[in-house]
């Protein structure tokens, strides 16, 4: 079980999740010693990692689709395993409801998207249908999901290491850029002397490369814990069919909801897709039948509740922390 100390740590990085082990330790006005020691076994024990999520446009042509599979009686376990290791794979989930296997996937270029969709999902062993849906737009990630633990001052303290993106601008990205976002996805705090060693770069070469790639919003650093860490137990994906005209303001609702960790509007048969997370069935009854309630246009909601999940943010999962790494 994750201590109250380890939640407020992981409640900073959250809002900085660069920030200095001097500033983490002002904010939680502990000494900076415990934060590194704190930090250290959260990251040996697999339960947490401080990624960089890659903007879309940067990572590939076309934006990601989610899917839903339906497997054969018993086949849903193994069917999983299998799709989770297709490379376009980002989340892979046995889940109960609309499906029993839900994806989301990004493929690196549009023109693959029909052979993954129509011909290797459907050609897994045990699987017995499919159906999808293209992202238009996002309107929250889970780089804005928060813990709602910490003061205004401590939130403030931590401000002053917050990178807040000026736009996104991936049309300039050169060879060492490049490099330096494969680094970025994989440890989201690399230092400027770090990354300048990988690349054979100089300190303040790699630090300018860090700066600009932050601040143009082609990566943005984020916390990675599975849910259930934090005492969100339930997580489900919900798509909503809504009628056209109130499309973008239920989105709008949905994605300032505390529950939400990706909301998107989608081209489908559903309008959008909320994926959230729940502390327990009784937070997730209210969310359905009084959150949902008073919002315009709904006419239909379909629900898939994660069983096990198996890869999130192409990172392999398992039992609620990061699988060993498969080299």
């Amino acid at each position: 079980m994750l201590t109250e100390p380890d939640l407020d740590l992981i409640a900073a990085l959250q809002i900085a999740p660069r920030a200095s082990v001097a500033t983490l330790a002002e904010a939680l006005d502990v000494s900076a010693s415990t934060v590194g020691r704190r930090l250290v076994r959260l990251e040996e024990q697999r339960i947490l990692r401080v990624i960089g999520q890659v903007e879309w446009t940067a990572r590939a042509r076309g934006n990601p689709r989610h899917v839903w599979v339906t497997t054969e009686p018993g086949a849903s376990g193994s069917a999983a395993k299998a799709l989770a290791r297709f490379p376009e794979v980002q989340l892979a989930a046995e889940t109960a409801g609309r499906s029993d296997v839900y994806l989301a996937v990004h493929v690196p270029d549009r023109a693959e998207a029909r052979e993954l969709l129509a011909e290797r999902i459907p050609g897994v062993p045990g699987v017995a249908g499919t159906h999808s849906e293209l992202v238009l737009r996002a309107l929250t990630r889970a780089d804005s999901w928060r813990l709602h633990r910490l003061s205004e001052d401590q939130q403030k303290i931590l401000s002053r290491e917050q990178v807040v993106p000026d736009g996104f601008d991936a049309g300039d990205v050169g060879p060492d850029e490049r490099r330096l976002i494969g680094l970025l996805a994989g440890n989201g705090r690399i230092t400027a002397a770090e990354a300048g060693r990988s690349l054979g770069l100089s300190q303040s070469t790699a630090y300018r490369l860090i700066q600009s790639t932050l601040r143009r919003g082609v990566v943005r650093p984020r916390v990675e814990v599975e849910p259930a860490q934090l005492g969100y137990e339930l997580e489900a994906v919900i798509a909503l069919t809504i009628t056209p005209g109130a499309i973008q303001a239920v989105a709008g609702e949905l994605a300032r909801h505390p529950s939400a960790r990706y909301v998107s509007i989608v081209a489908g048969t559903a309008s959008v897709i909320h994926q959230g997370v729940f502390r327990n069935e009784d937070e997730m009854a209210d969310f359905l039948t009084r959150d949902l309630a008073p919002l315009p246009g709904i006419t239909a909601l379909q629900v898939s509740v994660v069983l096990r999940m198996l890869r999130r943010y192409w990172l392999y999962r398992e039992d609620g922390r990061f699988a060993p790494d498969r080299t």
